[in-house]
């Protein structure tokens, strides 16, 4: 797979590090695959966008899945984890996950981090949707991701790992040969580094999360803009499966026009006996699926949404009254705290809730040691598609995926190191061209792309509905494009121009694929399209992008993936 030749609109680097490798982002996967690699004996470098402890990781409630309960075995995870990914999930990747799972929370837990645990000091395991065991490791009753996160980066200031952080990563670099060469970054603010510069390396892991701000409402951070599936197509690299998006169904309300990050209301309050409820106090899971609230995320995200239109209401509710006060405090207390800060208390009164962009399945298309179709570039966690997930993550499966995936990427990358240890050498990177070959959009451009997504490619979707959303989203990109044809102008280089492009790049292609995938699948719900179609649709969607900025569609001929070695033929758009 050749570069495209497209990169982002920016200044020339004005400073530059060298390193054996480079890690982007600092959740479960990135601070993951790089105490590893620096374990190892490699220099690695975290670059990340705000600070160590500001992605998606901390915001985690529910848990981390694996099968560490008595009579729990690694095949019964497996299994929930295929029914829930809808007949998409790789079972090859999907056993990797939950045969090295349980060792790695282990090795986790020698790291620093510290599960909630029973009256015989073994680890509280709890229920979500979809797992017919309690195989859900939880810290600080709902704030795992918080706890995993304070380990994992006290772990790397301990050992004095380099990392720079307020950056944002702009583009890939790449050699004569095509082989990964670094990346080009931009750091907010002053420093040792400031303004843009890179990061000389042979070896790029990408673990910056997912692009949850691609949409209106989300429960993703600020950061969350699919900055690493954007400069991974440019880069040349293959995406997958970006039409599974998971949109969480309970996420507290706040107003039919609230925008941005929205507080979670996390599984594990249904796992231990809530009741999604309608205004009138009817449960109307119950009879919808054998679990009933428990039901795979998008059974109950399309149950909430079918019951909001037969009532024309905005949100359902979550009742949860019969946990008490004392439970309340101790087993859910960051939401809790959320709830009352917005005038609501779940001890006495049911939670208003609603879906809301929660989750990509899909992302850079990589194998099971987490290597892309781009030499030398790795992709893991949310932003990576490792065929874990299929067509709707299993509930707490991401944590796990970040924590597993990432070693295996520290393991092949230390591993190809010693095997070129005589040729080792940092490379040397082509020079970008001076002449921008990106239009960047205009900063107010990312919220027209929020709401166009929401409307266009929310949680319920048509055929109608996707073509407005293309056709707008194409008058954004034309827009910018005609401008810097006849003009040479774009948008001013900025974090905000640059986040901008990165979603409109990802919006995009979450389009391109929704309007392919003619069924409803998993999290893909097309309205005018209801039934899951094996026959025609048992497959997976590979999206690239051509140097002229169109994008390059294709099917894959199984559910398998193909190997990420080998160019696949295209059919284009």
């Amino acid at each position: 797979m050749t570069s495209t030749g497209i990169r982002l609109h920016a200044p020339a680097p004005g400073w530059s590090i060298d390193a054996d490798v480079v890690v982007v982002g600092s959740g479960v996967a990135g601070l993951t695959a790089a105490l590893r690699c620096q374990a190892a004996g490699l220099s690695t470098v975290v670059v990340t966008k705000a600070r160590l402890d500001d992605g998606s990781t901390r915001w985690a409630q529910g848990g981390i899945a694996a099968a560490l309960g008595e009579g729990d075995t690694p095949e019964q995870h497996l299994d929930d984890t295929l029914v829930a990914g809808a007949g998409l999930c790789d079972e090859d990747a999907v056993r990797i996950l939950v045969t090295e799972g349980p060792d790695a929370v282990h090795r986790l837990i020698a790291t620093g981090a510290e599960f909630d645990t029973d009256d015989e000091g073994g680890i509280e395991l709890t229920r979500e949707g979809g797992h017919h065991r309690r195989r859900i490791a939880h810290a600080g009753g709902d704030a795992t991701g918080a706890e995993i996160s304070r380990a994992l980066v006290e772990a790397v200031r301990a050992r004095g790992l380099r990392t720079i952080e307020n950056a944002l990563v702009l583009d890939l670099l790449t050699d004569a040969g095509g082989r990964t060469a670094g990346v080009t970054l931009h750091v907010m603010g002053e420093g040792q580094h400031d303004g843009v510069g890179a990061v000389h390396a042979p070896a790029v892991v990408l673990a910056t999360g997912g692009m949850g701000q691609v949409f209106s409402a989300t429960t993703n951070p600020s950061v969350s803009t699919g900055d690493g599936v954007a400069l991974a197509l440019r880069a040349g690299a293959e995406v997958s499966d970006l039409e599974f998006v998971q949109f969480h169904p309970t996420v507290l309300f706040l107003g039919a026009d609230a925008e941005g990050q929205q507080p979670l209301v996390s599984e594990a309050v249904r796992g231990e006996g809530a009741h999604l409820v309608d205004a009138d106090g009817v449960r109307f899971m119950a009879g919808q699926h054998e679990l009933a609230e428990l039901a795979p995320r998008d059974i109950v995200a399309k149950g909430i949404m079918r019951r909001m239109q037969e009532q024309d209401a905005e949100h359902m509710f979550l009742d949860a009254r019969h946990f008490g006060a004392e439970m309340w405090e101790h087993r859910f207390p960051t939401i809790l705290a959320a709830c009352r800060a917005h005038g609501i208390d779940p001890v006495t009164a049911p939670i208003p809730v609603a879906p809301a962009a929660h989750y990509a399945s899909g992302g850079v298309r990589t194998d099971s040691r987490g290597r892309t179709t781009v030499p030398g570039l790795y992709a893991c966690g949310e932003v990576a598609c490792t065929g874990v997930h299929g067509a709707n993550r299993l509930a707490s499966n991401s944590l796990l995926e970040g924590l597993v995936y990432a070693e295996r990427i520290a393991g092949d990358i230390t591993a190809r190191h010693a095997e070129n240890r005589l040729h080792a050498r940092v490379p040397e990177p082509v020079p970008q061209p001076e002449v921008p070959a990106h239009p960047l959009q205009a900063a107010e451009a990312r919220f027209v792309i929020q709401r166009t997504m929401t409307a266009g490619a929310g949680v319920l979707r048509s055929a109608g509905s996707l073509d407005r959303a293309a056709e707008q989203l194409q008058r954004l990109h034309a827009d910018a494009r005609d401008a810097l044809d006849e003009n040479g102008k774009t948008a001013e280089p900025g974090v905000d121009t640059w986040e901008a492009t990165n979603l409109l790049c990802v919006a995009r292609v979450l389009v391109a694929a929704a309007r392919l995938r003619e069924e409803t699948r998993g999290c893909h719900w097309r309205e005018d399209r209801a039934d899951r179609d094996d026959t025609a649709w048992r497959r997976h969607i590979v999206v690239r992008l051509n140097p002229d900025r169109t994008l390059a569609v294709h099917t894959t001929d199984t559910a398998d993936f193909p190997p990420t070695r080998q160019p696949q033929p295209s059919q284009e758009q």
